[in-house]
């Protein structure tokens, strides 16, 4: 769906060769680009998307095109968090579609998005899955610096994902963050914390016995924080998490993707250090 109008634009499609995952098309413009990929698993390349511009303004839109083909496997970040300005008349918007083939696996984890003050964005994420494709997804929202020094000081953060599977509608994920309309510290809100995480998993390897193990490592974890597992329709679960600093949500998702590595791949490395 390119058109040059967008602010950027990133297609990256990743197949599958020999035993290596390499990339089919790799085509950006305007503000997104991706580095070279690196291989921190031999088989499977790990790409970082990088803003040209160094955040979002008023008015700008994106789109990422992501394709797993069959068998293939993709890791894709960011290389810093997405950071959305003042927006004065016009919210910033991005839209992510992504495509998994039969057996693929997709881990996607980018940086925190940091609205500022004044800052206004709107995200659509759909995620397009076929039989045996295997998805780690996460988001993190947090607030930015304000003049006031006071939290919640951007106007809107709306972050809409939709996951099909086989074409059948299994994750349906709004959360809107919309601080002069709502009552931030209530129950069924924010409840006093200021940072917001998510972490989607969905694989046949999922079991209950999975999430259980998973939950007693959250609970054995430092931190202010308050977390809960919900189970997916299909072999899969959503974590969502709640904090006051982005560390505490970022070493939750890190405890959860290091338990998933560990006994469903006996593999440990997981680290996409950028710094």
């Amino acid at each position: 769906m390119y058109k040059k109008q967008w602010t950027g634009f990133l297609c990256l499609d990743i197949e599958k060769r020999t035993d290596k995952s390499v990339p089919k098309d790799v085509f950006y413009y305007n503000a997104l680009k991706v580095q070279r990929p690196i291989y921190h698993n031999p088989l499977r390349p790990c790409y970082y998307i990088l803003n040209l511009g160094g955040g979002y303004l008023n008015g700008d839109t994106y789109r990422l095109e992501i394709s797993v083909r069959k068998n293939a496997e993709l890791t894709l970040t960011s290389l810093g968090a997405t950071l959305i300005y003042k927006t004065p008349t016009t919210p910033a918007y991005q839209e992510t579609e992504i495509l998994l083939e039969e057996n693929s696996y997709l881990e996607y984890l980018p940086d925190p998005i940091i609205g500022y003050e004044n800052a206004r964005f709107r995200q659509r994420d759909t995620i397009y899955m076929k039989k045996g494709a295997t998805l780690l997804y996460s988001d993190i929202l947090t607030p930015g610096w304000s003049a006031q020094g006071q939290s919640f000081m951007y106007k809107l953060l709306h972050l809409t994902t939709k996951i099909f599977m086989e074409d059948k509608l299994v994750v349906f994920d709004n959360i809107k963050l919309e601080p002069e309309k709502q009552e931030m510290a209530a129950l069924g809100y924010m409840e006093n914390y200021t940072h917001l995480g998510t972490f989607i998993v969905i694989s046949e390897k999922s079991t209950k016995e999975f999430i259980n193990l998973l939950q007693t490592k959250i609970d054995k974890q430092s931190g202010d924080f308050k977390t809960g597992i919900s189970s997916l329709t299909v072999p899969g679960f959503a974590v969502r998490i709640m904090a006051n600093m982005t560390q505490d949500i970022q070493r939750i998702i890190s405890t959860c993707h290091t338990l998933l590595n560990e006994k469903w791949y006996a593999n440990t490395t997981n680290s996409l250090r950028k710094y």
